[in-house]
């Protein structure tokens, strides 16, 4: 399931962002990032109640070629993680776009939205 282009933005290091209310957004890895990482096998989720700053490495994906970390595209507080995906991290295999590692509330959602990328932005940083 790829979304259609104008629900979500990206961030250079790949993570997708899905504004779910004025504050509130879901953060997952892109489908190109899964398909770079090869099949997901584990992945270490942030604490909800941490707050974070927009690019810092809140999360790890580890599949069978590596891990990697995933950055937090804006700032805020993590307020919910996936925990589901702990018990099946295939899910991000199959379902990029639908498996969001963990939801935000962003303390300045509007100004750092509008420095990530929309999907033909994003579409241009990941062709070779």
């Amino acid at each position: 399931m790829n979304p259609s282009s104008d629900t979500l933005k990206y961030a250079p290091t790949h993570e997708w962002v899905r504004v779910e209310t004025d504050a509130v957004v879901a953060v997952g890895i892109s489908a190109f990032a899964q398909a770079q990482l090869g099949d997901v096998v584990f992945l270490q989720l942030p604490e909800p109640g941490r707050s974070v700053q927009a690019g810092e490495a809140v999360a790890t994906v580890e599949s069978v070629k590596t891990a990697s970390d995933i950055h937090s595209p804006l700032s805020g507080k993590i307020i919910e993680v996936n925990i589901g995906l702990t018990e099946a991290p295939e899910t991000v295999n199959e379902q990029p776009y639908a498996a969001w590692l963990f939801r935000l509330a962003a303390s300045d959602a509007d100004t750092e939205l509008a420095g990530l990328l929309d999907e033909a932005a994003y579409q241009d940083l990941t062709r070779d």
